[in-house]
């Protein structure tokens, strides 16, 4: 017989359900704030907010803003019965996927790639999104365990510099592989693209066509070893030219989660600020960057040739076909599969950092250096 398991949150309402009925809760009377009742069942605010949503919908409780969550006046009976929810544990031979979002090409391919190494070893994947949370991220890990995985695969959130709980599975000696990313002062496995050669194809790419005002946009850099390592590679490019690095032609302020008007608001004053910069490396927003230069009156590429980090969803249809530097996504999937099943299986001790390299593939959004800017 399947074993099956309750809930964490599940378990939370029921304690808080049987503290009221037992009438050690009195109505109107104050429960244990979140942060309690996280720590008393070793869990994260979110699963606490999980059960409490739950108890104030069907009118248990009530929360006041800045006082805290009470004991509702009047309920009745039948509010107390929570409906019985159970699930079946995944088989052995299951490994967890956590990453930011999917939401386009690359996350799709990625998760394909995972899920086609996996099943050629005999294993199943279970995949969860942390949208870009790191509370989220810390909630999906605990939960993962709790639904017995043998291993977990962790695309870290942007901007991520520590997690606790990522550093308890290492000194647990869990099975872990980190995609795409490296967190400082973790040791651990990881599968990545080459980024900072990536970075150095780009900048030769440019200065072949003979531009010396390269510029950078991106996310911010600290904390995401993807983007430190593409702005690294940029600037030892520029120095193995014998251009100058202006770190004012480097945009790192842009944010995953903002409005395309948030976006677009930093790219127009960052391209109006610099009207000397012949070209740029684009690490993310490619689509906002060459809109909001058209925009400007700015032509793509006559006046600014643009690299892209990652390649769009149907480059031909795109307002300008981009130049971009590609990364082997399925096959990072693939090898991510591989080391989380090579780590379970031979029980080794010993770290693998994997590096695929990446190429460059020329469409129209670069060009010869105008002889004059417009």
């Amino acid at each position: 017989m399947a074993k099956k398991y309750k809930p964490l949150y599940k378990k939370i309402e029921n304690y808080i359900v049987d503290q009221i009925r037992n009438q050690n809760w009195k109505p109107l009377s104050r429960i244990p704030s979140e942060n309690e009742l996280a720590e008393q069942f070793s869990v994260s605010r979110i699963t606490v907010k999980n059960a409490l949503s739950e108890l104030v919908e069907r009118g248990v409780v009530y929360r006041l803003q800045g006082k805290g969550t009470f004991v509702a006046d009047h309920y009745q009976e039948e509010m107390l019965d929570i409906p019985a929810v159970e699930y079946v544990s995944p088989p052995q031979k299951t490994i967890g996927f956590l990453l930011p979002r999917l939401d386009n090409r690359f996350t799709a391919n990625l998760l394909s790639g995972i899920e086609d190494s996996l099943s050629e070893r005999g294993y199943q994947l279970l995949f969860s999104k942390t949208n870009d949370s790191q509370e989220e991220e810390i909630l999906k890990i605990r939960e993962m365990q709790q639904h017995g995985v043998q291993g977990l695969i962790i695309y870290p959130v942007e901007g991520e510099n520590y997690n606790n709980e990522i550093l308890s599975l290492t000194l647990n000696r869990f099975p872990l592989v980190l995609l795409d990313r490296l967190l400082k002062g973790i040791d651990t496995n990881s599968v990545s693209s080459n980024h900072f050669e990536g970075a150095i194809a780009a900048v030769n790419h440019l200065h072949e066509l003979g531009h010396q005002h390269i510029g950078f946009i991106s996310t911010k850099a600290e904390g995401t070893s993807s983007i430190e390592e593409r702005l690294a590679g940029y600037e030892k490019a520029l120095e193995d030219h014998h251009i100058l690095i202006d770190r004012s032609l480097e945009m790192t302020r842009l944010l995953i989660n903002s409005s395309d008007r948030e976006v677009s608001l930093l790219i127009e004053q960052f391209l109006l600020a610099h009207p000397h910069m012949t070209a740029l490396l684009s690490s993310n927003f490619s689509q906002q960057v060459i809109l909001t230069a058209q925009r400007l009156g700015i032509r793509v590429p006559e006046n600014l040739s643009i690299v892209f980090f990652d390649d769009v969803d149907h480059p031909d249809f795109a307002i300008v076909p981009p130049t971009a530097v590609v990364q082997q996504e399925r096959q990072l999937g693939r090898e991510a599969g591989k080391l989380i099943v090579e780590q379970i299986e031979s029980r080794s001790t010993e770290y693998h950092q994997i590096k695929l390299p990446t190429s460059m593939i020329v469409r129209q959004s670069t060009g010869a250096v105008p002889a004059v800017k417009v």
